[in-house]
């Protein structure tokens, strides 16, 4: 468990991946079992926190690690396409003030929530290329990968930090056609 956690770690901080949103407008409504402090498990009891709040309707802010000097912020939101719901990372900037150096600010993960526990799973840019450089050819690429078992990396477990009570789940704002725990 501690190598997922150091490995979302490192794939984060290697800087982003992607030039091109698949989202330019958020307007799939967050989902609210999302919100909260996460620990990654590690064996230690000392893991790293990642911290989701919302900052709108359909849009979160991301902070990981959460509370560290170095901590990273990213603007999220959920796209559905090719049978599936990603979250799209925008990352803006650290707690240190330190601006992207580059267009590269975006990624893209899978994540499912089963009850206290959040599972994330990045996309590989092995599979889906980060030289690709519109909307439509990023989600052309992900549909036509979708079927690889590589289309996402090695997945990061998180646990909801003690005392975090999940937020109330408010079903009317979940996106048609999709499932809670996405």
């Amino acid at each position: 468990m501690q190598k997922n956690a150091l490995w979302l770690a490192c794939a984060l901080l290697a800087g982003c991946e992607y030039t091109v949103p698949l989202v330019s407008e958020p307007s799939l409504p967050i989902n609210r079992q999302a919100i909260g402090l996460w620990q990654s498990q590690k064996e230690s009891g000392q893991g790293e926190e990642l911290l989701v709040l919302p900052l709108g309707a359909n849009e979160y802010l991301v902070a990981y690690p959460a509370g560290a000097k170095d901590a990273m912020f990213a603007r999220a939101c959920l796209w559905q396409g090719a049978g599936m719901t990603l979250a799209q990372l925008n990352w803006i900037g650290t707690a240190r003030a330190k601006l992207p150096e580059n267009n590269r600010t975006y990624q893209y993960a899978s994540f499912k929530i089963e009850g206290d526990t959040l599972r994330i799973r990045m996309m590989n840019s092995d599979v889906v290329k980060k030289e690709i450089s519109s909307p439509g050819a990023l989600e052309k690429a992900i549909k036509d990968s979708r079927e690889n078992p590589e289309l996402f990396q090695e997945e990061a477990v998180f646990k909801r930090a003690a005392g975090e009570p999940a937020p109330a789940r408010d079903v009317s704002r979940q996106p048609s056609g999709t499932k809670a725990a996405n």
